[in-house]
């Protein structure tokens, strides 16, 4: 079976994930080449640190490793090496920023961060009814469609976007879920795939 982090260590995990909107507000100022090149290098910079913890190698055990081994899931702790979820989220970030308009990509991030804290917080806390294997909950899938349709419309009236953004959005963040719900199966990290589903719904709404 499977050991969870506790519940108050998935509270701190999901406050670190959602101090990342910050990569949100600098595609808003910052030019696209600037972010390309920042998150490229946060990218790398990235997976090197926690291979180094991995391996652990004593200057990233004791900066890294001090900070944040306690939260880490036990897939993220095996012998073999694997990613946890900061290097997706990173290259999401990279991916959306090259493909997308500026709007879109900050939409398809923002639904990610802040409907993935709701997912697993509520799941959590009060999912009761489990699905895919008893991996995600009916609950805590609601939550991150409930929490994504907040972010939905906020960009849609913050940057006046057309109707067909919140249509097309909404398809987004329908598909989102999915991909959430069976991550295990497409093998695809969430937070990763969220963002790209979103980003290319949305996109339907500038090219049809």
């Amino acid at each position: 079976m499977t050991k969870e982090i506790s519940y108050g260590q998935e509270i701190f995990r999901k406050t670190i994930h959602l101090s990342s909107l910050w990569i949100v507000v600098s595609i808003a100022f910052f030019p696209k080449w600037f972010n390309i090149a920042l998150f490229a290098f946060l990218l790398v910079s990235t997976i090197l640190v926690e291979y180094g913890n991995h391996r652990k190698w004593r200057l990233f055990t004791l900066t890294y490793g001090s900070l944040f081994n306690r939260i880490l899931r036990e897939k993220e702790t095996q012998e073999k090496f694997h990613l946890s979820g900061a290097p997706y989220v990173i290259a999401a970030a990279l991916m959306v920023t090259i493909i997308f308009p500026k709007i879109i990509a900050m939409t398809a991030l923002s639904v990610m961060l802040i409907g993935d804290t709701g997912a697993a917080l509520v799941g959590r806390k009060l999912g009761k009814h489990k699905i895919n294997l008893g991996t995600k909950s009916i609950e805590g899938s609601i939550a991150f469609w409930l929490f994504s349709t907040v972010v939905l419309l906020f960009f849609h009236f913050i940057y006046h976007q057309p109707p067909s953004f919140l249509l097309f959005g909404f398809a987004g963040i329908t598909g989102a879920t999915f991909a959430e719900i069976y991550e295990n199966r497409i093998r695809l990290d969430d937070n990763f795939s969220i963002p790209l589903v979103v980003g290319l719904f949305l996109c339907l709404s500038v090219w049809l």
